[in-house]
């Protein structure tokens, strides 16, 4: 039996990405001449998308898809488990995919969702709202978790509302926050401003003036609530990022470190970029907390093993899992609001006075 083409097939014919692919063949925006090549390769190959992006709305095939950008990272893990344990409880089986981090692959893997008739996704964003159109335009429902996917649009444009409307559910004015443009889609979300709110009057209240914030990708509302904790003016030299992997975060933290030989404590954005702070530090012959004091946003099990263990913003990452699922399968009777968990500040060794 012959095999038949993939969105992928296209993609590589076309000399295009999947995610354009996927928009052209949605009716999304296009540049002329690409729409043309990409229709041209796709009746040359005659890629037909499943019957799903037809008829989704008329049936209902059970099971949800969950995609993560890296199912190595712990906090992921335990969001994974948390929607395993709530579909098994409904007796739903769930594909699970890992992104990378990158949205070329993450719509991918929408595309084969949706030609395995998966009709319910879970997702931890990589992409941007266009990305995520081609699954709204098939039918699928849609719950993201732990953030939304969001593009940069002027501050006063009408589509920056979902985004907006979020940012005050999580208590955070959306004036600091950057503009964004994201899909009307219910989320769960943990309370990143009362989080980083907390640690950042922590460290104050240890003395520390010149405080740190290592970011990654997704992480728009954690920055937004930093520099709104911190207050203007805001040292922009001290608020880096990392591109997301290991090596990236890595060098965003040794760079800091050697560039701001001044700054005295550092909030990590997430659990990968909190390894990397603590290791760009042994390197560098930094003390933890005498030298530099740290605080991660995550509570993962190597955060007590430390030396000292680190203090922690704890966030629900299984309920949040558990929350989303129950979300996404209730769906089909009345829309689901979006849901913000509580955070938690877990106070061990490794911050200290400033001396």
């Amino acid at each position: 039996m012959e095999r038949r083409a993939t969105i992928k097939d296209v993609a590589e014919a076309a000399g295009v990405g999947v995610a354009t692919v996927s928009r052209v063949l949605s009716g999304g925006s296009a540049s002329p001449r690409t729409r043309e090549r990409v229709l041209a390769v796709a009746a040359q190959l005659d890629y037909r998308p499943s019957a799903l992006g037809r008829n989704l709305r008329q049936r209902r095939t059970g099971g949800m898809g969950l995609l993560v950008p890296d199912l190595t990272d712990t906090f992921y893990g335990q969001l994974a488990e948390g929607v395993l344990a709530c579909a098994r409880s409904a007796g739903e089986p769930v594909v699970l995919g890992s992104t990378g981090g990158d949205p070329e692959q993450e719509a991918e893997l929408i595309g084969m969702l949706l030609e395995q008739s998966v009709d319910r996704l879970i997702a931890v964003p990589s992409g941007d709202a266009e990305t995520w159109t081609p699954a709204f335009r098939a039918g699928m429902t849609v719950v993201f978790a732990d953030h939304l996917p969001a593009q940069a649009l002027p501050e006063d444009d009408p589509a920056a509302s979902a985004a907006n409307d979020l940012m005050l559910l999580d208590g955070l004015s959306p004036a600091a926050a950057p503009p964004s443009r994201s899909l009307d889609v219910p989320a769960v979300v943990a309370d990143d401003r009362g989080g980083i709110r907390t640690a950042v009057r922590y460290l104050r209240g240890l003395g520390h003036k010149r405080i740190a914030f290592l970011g990654g990708p997704g992480q728009e509302r954690r920055v937004a609530a930093f520099r709104a904790a911190v207050g203007p003016p805001v040292d922009e030299e001290l608020v880096v990022f990392g591109t997301g992997s290991r090596d990236s975060a890595y060098a965003a933290a040794s760079g800091l470190f050697q560039s701001r030989p001044d700054l005295t404590a550092v909030v990590a954005g997430g659990n990968v970029l909190g390894e990397a702070a603590v290791l760009a530090a042994r390197e560098l012959d930094l003390r933890v907390p005498r030298d530099v004091s740290l605080v991660m946003y995550d509570d993962v099990p190597w955060a007590e093993l430390c030396a000292p263990p680190l203090t922690v913003i704890a966030q629900p990452g299984r309920d949040m899992g558990y929350r989303a699922a129950e979300l996404v399968l209730r769906a089909g009777t009345r829309r689901p609001r979006s849901v913000v968990l509580p955070t938690e500040l877990i106070v061990r060794g490794s911050c200290g006075p400033r001396r």
